[in-house]
């Protein structure tokens, strides 16, 4: 185990808002960043598009993630190629993941899903450290919120997997 490296990784998923409920599906991108915590930098970044087998993306999904049908169609690839790639590039088993709340369980239950190995077994829920260092047992707080309060700044375009992992990568720099 390599526990100088941490791969921060987000997914967006397939996405509804009917009545003002909102409901997830099918995973449609992977974004991961790798750091180095002797170095204190961002090593290595990614994105990946999944290609849904049973959903669609709606228009409200569009609206929010900013990808389309069309990308999907011409960049999207099978979960399990996904997978693969992410182990390739980023090592699995060997590595510590970190996401900001359960993308973990998200993941696992596709994998579990689709027939595919999860592609790592060490996970860092960020979310939870970051509540238990500032004393917010029972507040909630968002990744863009929480960046902002330890005066990290937020770059590019919210929902999408690519900067979410990003900056949390930046995030983690400064938590881990």
């Amino acid at each position: 185990m390599n526990h100088n490296r941490v791969v921060c990784f987000d997914l967006e998923m397939c996405c509804w808002n009917e009545n003002g409920v909102g409901t997830t599906g099918e995973i449609i991108e992977v974004g991961l960043a790798e750091i180095d915590l002797g170095k204190g930098e961002i090593v290595k970044r990614a994105q990946y598009y999944v290609k849904p087998e049973q959903d669609e993306i709606s228009m409200f999904c569009v609206e929010l993630t900013g990808i389309t049908p069309r990308k999907i169609e011409k960049q999207g690839r099978p979960l399990a190629d996904v997978i693969q790639s992410m182990i390739k590039n980023f090592g699995g088993s060997k590595k510590i993941y970190a996401s900001w709340g359960r993308d973990d369980l998200i993941l696992a239950k596709e994998c579990r899903a689709k027939g595919i190995d999860m592609p790592f077994k060490e996970f860092i829920n960020l979310a939870t450290l970051y509540r238990i260092q500032h004393r917010l047992k029972e507040k909630r707080i968002g990744h863009r919120a929480a960046q902002e309060h330890v005066g990290i700044e937020w770059e590019g375009r919210q929902h999408s997997a690519y900067v979410d992992a990003h900056n949390l990568a930046k995030l983690a720099l400064k938590i881990l």
